[in-house]
């Protein structure tokens, strides 16, 4: 696979069913599994629960008292592994089966994130490849961007990638919403509800731009 140069402003994305919506802008945070299954937080679960059961016992190799469920995940691209899970329906683990179109791309920039997380005291990794399986490398230097195979991160057909593809950035406990730059969503009808939504919630607070962008879906 070519060589990809890590991007000159590296974006995330978190993946959520537009039903979790209302809540987010309410609370002004995404919240990481642990905290959602605690509160008890009302929405549509689109993972696949064994993983994410996984995930709330794998603990980081850089702080061994965190685990990856205690933190908020994001990819390092939209239209990701896990959304064609989504899209295809076929998973026998998969509860979910009400398609991609609901589904929510959050972006941020990674830089932003991290230096709101260093000056919140909040610990955060970024993974080289998928953070909900046994055997994932994190790094916790910006510096190490480099490892990422960027070239997986971005492509199309990732059949032979698909580990590298769902590398992650993960902070823990929760994400601001105020550092939602975009939201991006399936179709006009879609985003009028998203819109909707922002104007019941929040009228007057933070309004990321909300962009039709199909080529973030299957």
């Amino acid at each position: 696979m070519t060589s990809v140069r890590v991007p000159e402003e590296p974006r995330t994305y978190h993946i959520a069913h537009i039903d979790r919506l209302a809540s987010i802008v309410a609370d002004k945070y995404l919240w990481c599994d642990a905290e959602v299954i605690c509160r008890g937080l009302a929405g549509t679960n689109i993972g696949m629960s064994s993983i994410k059961q996984r995930r709330l016992m794998l603990a980081l190799d850089s702080y061994p008292d965190l685990c990856v469920g205690d933190c908020v995940p994001f990819y390092f691209c939209p239209r990701s592994v896990m959304l064609y899970v989504i899209y295809r329906g076929e998973h026998p683990e998969l509860d979910y089966d009400g398609g991609q179109e609901p589904i929510l791309h959050f972006e941020a920039k990674l830089r932003v994130a991290v230096a709101w997380a260093h000056k919140c005291g909040r610990r955060w990794v970024f993974t080289l490849s998928n953070a909900g399986s046994t055997n994932f490398e994190e790094r916790c230097d910006l510096a190490h961007l480099d490892e990422i195979n960027w070239a997986a991160v971005q492509a199309r057909d990732w059949r032979r990638c698909k580990e590298e593809k769902q590398a992650e950035f993960l902070t823990e406990y929760n994400f601001p919403w105020r550092l939602m730059d975009r939201i991006g969503v399936f179709d006009h009808t879609i985003r009028q509800q998203v819109l909707e939504v922002l104007n019941r919630v929040s009228p007057r607070g933070h309004w990321p731009r909300v962009e039709v962008r199909r080529d973030w879906y299957y």
